[in-house]
């Protein structure tokens, strides 16, 4: 990729972070989409400061040649119009070529969940997987996964501070630096209580043989962020399924989190609140549960409507 396009991106990626709060993993979803955009052009004799509207949409034709999804190929279009309509805004180029292209859509497929009674041998099998203290760290992590709907991200980073004092609600910092407050289910408090005492015990034995100082994290882990790693999350998640005999493909902790949603709206609980639970800046992409609530509404007609009773 040449020098130029570099900057470009690099400016590009800052003016989200600075301006917008883009979370970390935005910024590196951005800066993948746009070499990848970059590179094609180097292939094609160009750059990001030459190419034109054919040259992009010869990019997006490449794309779905490759067999990528069409939520890929609208995420990348998204960071093309991005990159563009910021390098108009400061001058770098005197037009958008990206303007007036319209991308693949988005599929509008159902999010895939587990059953309650999936998720409840996940929650079964958590405190049986693991050694010693690995499995109190672990029931703590599934049940928590399941009671507030919190992204990985957000569970694994989560501050010791946080657990400390019996708490009913936890503090958690989502995309963007955004904090929402998420309620506590009693086994959740209970899990949370049991690893806090052991992981307390663990470090004030290390701090007095070791001189190792305490983690601020609750989570912690000799990782370079110091915290449980997503990766090691979702490695640990299918382990438990295998403990629960619920098939591994079935089971990451995204669709955990689908899963509290979808149960949530399947018991009574209505679209806005699961869009602040989940900590979804727009009602739209909340949306996607709505199917849950036909198929209540379905048997709420079915049940109590006089002409629906035989």
């Amino acid at each position: 990729m040449e020098a130029e396009a570099q900057r470009w991106i690099s400016a590009f990626i800052s003016a989200q972070a600075a301006e917008l709060d883009a979370a970390r993993n935005t910024q590196l979803a951005y800066a993948r989409d746009l070499t990848d955009f970059a590179e094609f052009l180097d292939r094609k004799s160009s750059t990001i400061a030459q190419a034109d509207r054919a040259m992009i949409e010869a990019y997006l034709v490449d794309c779905e040649a490759q067999g990528l999804a069409k939520s890929t190929r609208a995420r990348r279009l998204s960071a093309i119009k991005q990159l563009y309509r910021f390098a108009f805004e400061e001058g770098y180029r005197g037009e958008n070529p990206a303007l007036q292209i319209k991308g693949p859509g988005r599929s509008k497929a159902l999010p895939k969940t587990l059953s309650p009674e999936e998720v409840e041998r996940l929650l079964t099998a958590a405190p049986e997987t693991g050694r010693g203290n690995d499995r109190l760290r672990n029931a703590c992590l599934m049940q928590l996964l399941y009671a507030t709907g919190m992204r990985v991200s957000e569970l694994v980073s989560l501050p010791i501070q946080a657990a400390r004092g019996d708490p009913r609600m936890l503090l958690v910092r989502g995309k963007g630096g955004k904090e929402r407050m998420v309620p506590l289910s009693p086994p959740a408090r209970t899990a949370l209580a049991a690893w806090l005492a052991a992981l307390d015990a663990a470090q004030e034995e290390a701090k007095q043989a070791r001189g190792i100082a305490p983690s601020r994290q609750l989570f912690p882990s000799p990782s370079k962020e110091g915290h449980l790693t997503r990766h090691r999350f979702y490695a640990l998640i299918k382990e438990i399924a295998v403990v629960a005999g619920v098939a591994p493909s079935k089971v990451t902790p995204h669709r955990l989190r689908h899963a509290f949603a979808t149960h949530l709206l399947a018991g009574g609980a209505d679209l806005r609140s699961i869009q602040v639970l989940l900590g979804h800046a727009d009602i739209s992409t909340t949306e996607i549960y709505t199917h849950v609530l036909e198929e209540r509404l379905k048997e709420l007609v079915l049940e109590h409507h006089p002409l629906a009773r035989e």
